[in-house]
């Protein structure tokens, strides 16, 4: 017998309220940031001004996705397009590797030929860079710690904010001194704590790709539970998985000394496991024991 049980997070109006808001933000602080760059020469604000452009570009990814989530299940696509929040963190990971690369390689090309930074500019600009990314990262505080997708928004918005205080401290410092090597030495910097940002969501959207269980979900403590209750005696073909970076969807065979009261036995499931695990799609098969008693010959 099967049971279902669907459940959600947040609301959708909420986290495209945040995006929308978000992306607006950073919109206008990069044609800042862009300006600000070139008119003052600073290698680290150019960088920080493309990273601040592929965080825009995984926003938009990200919001798409969450819009795609709310479409209704069809004939052909039964699962709706929930999957589409991993395919956007897969994304987002992949986006930002590739800003990485590419702010090294302008750093190791401006060591071999530093030029001047106006020290100012970049203080002014970075610092405003500070509140924007700091007040983006505060927009998705509430829902980040149950989607993937917002998690990485979140972490990518702090960050940013970490190293616009960087480029701020990196400014006054070339005020005072001579260090032509400072700027690009900011620029490594910023690809380095991208880089810390973005391994876990790659490793992470990589694995919900592969239907890998998600992170924080011990199999073998689900498999406890479920052999806890003195009816059951074996379990075979579990299965747990992301249907998308906020559900979690389950199948297991479960083979019970006895079918009576399996109704209840299944709905006790049901709630024990979304309870402690969260697992909001589950599907239980029970199945009864070759070693029953209602399989007994009891005959002479």
């Amino acid at each position: 017998m099967d049971h279902h049980n669907h459940s959600g997070t947040g609301t959708f109006a909420s986290k495209s309220n945040a995006f929308k808001i978000g992306v607006g933000l950073n919109v206008v602080f990069i044609i800042i940031e862009a300006i600000a760059g070139f008119s003052a020469s600073s290698l680290a604000l150019l960088a920080d001004a493309g990273h601040n452009l592929s965080d825009v570009l995984g926003l938009l990814i990200s919001w798409l996705a969450l819009w795609l989530s709310q479409k209704q299940p069809t004939k052909n696509r039964t699962y709706g397009y929930k999957s589409s929040s991993i395919l956007a963190a897969l994304a987002n990971a992949v986006i930002l590797l590739i800003a990485i690369g590419g702010i090294a390689v302008e750093a190791i090309q401006r060591f071999a030929d530093p030029q001047p930074v106006a020290g100012w500019t970049v203080i002014i600009v970075a610092a405003v860079g500070v509140v924007i990314n700091g007040l983006t990262a505060w927009l998705f505080v509430k829902d980040q710690k149950d989607d993937l997708n917002i998690r990485g928004a979140f972490l990518h918005m702090s960050a940013d904010a970490g190293v616009s205080v960087g480029v701020v401290i990196t400014g006054f410092i070339s005020l005072a001194t001579s260090w032509q090597w400072l700027d690009p030495a900011a620029s490594l910097l910023i690809a380095i704590v991208i880089l810390i940002g973005t391994w876990d969501l790659l490793r992470k959207s990589v694995n919900l790709a592969l239907n890998a269980v998600p992170a924080g979900l011990d199999v073998d403590k689900i498999k406890k539970i479920i052999l806890a209750d003195p009816s059951v005696q074996s379990v075979h073909d579990l299965h747990v998985w992301g249907m998308s970076t906020t559900e979690v969807a389950m199948t297991v065979h479960v083979v019970r000394t006895t079918l009576a009261y399996n109704n209840e036995f299944i709905a006790e499931m049901n709630h024990n496991l979304n309870e402690d695990f969260h697992i909001c799609h589950l599907t239980i098969q029970t199945e009864l024991g070759k070693c029953s008693p209602e399989l007994t010959d009891d005959s002479v």
